[in-house]
């Protein structure tokens, strides 16, 4: 089961989520201008405490992504959260589409299960 939809499409940055995931939303709508934009807090399926924040999954549609390939994509979103990255963040699920490739396929795919931490 995936975890909470924090923020979804648009432009409707709701306040939904704690302080990392506002922080997560904000910087990347700075950064990259999405027209769609979701952050999934993953955190509960990997067995930390409860409000920890550390496992992520961001879908992000931005014309910033035009002719790039996808290891340039990830390097935009990883730029626009180094600090997150390198403090609170653990893990980060990325899926960085072009608008024209979010109207042509608006499907994601599953989150994969954690096989690592507390669960081994």
């Amino acid at each position: 089961m995936r975890g909470p939809l924090l923020a979804a499409a648009g432009g409707a940055m709701g306040g939904a989520g704690g302080p990392l995931a506002r922080t997560i939303r904000a910087k990347l709508t700075a950064a990259l201008q999405p027209t769609h934009l979701e952050v999934r807090d993953d955190s509960p399926r990997h067995g930390g405490p409860p409000g920890a924040e550390t496992h992520f999954g961001v879908l992000v549609v931005s014309g910033r992504f035009a002719g790039l390939p996808p290891l340039q994509r990830h390097r935009l979103v990883h730029e626009a959260l180094r600090a997150e990255l390198a403090g609170p963040l653990h893990a980060l699920q990325v899926i960085a589409r072009t608008p024209e490739q979010w109207q042509s396929d608006p499907h994601l795919p599953s989150a994969p299960p954690c096989l690592g931490g507390s669960k081994r």
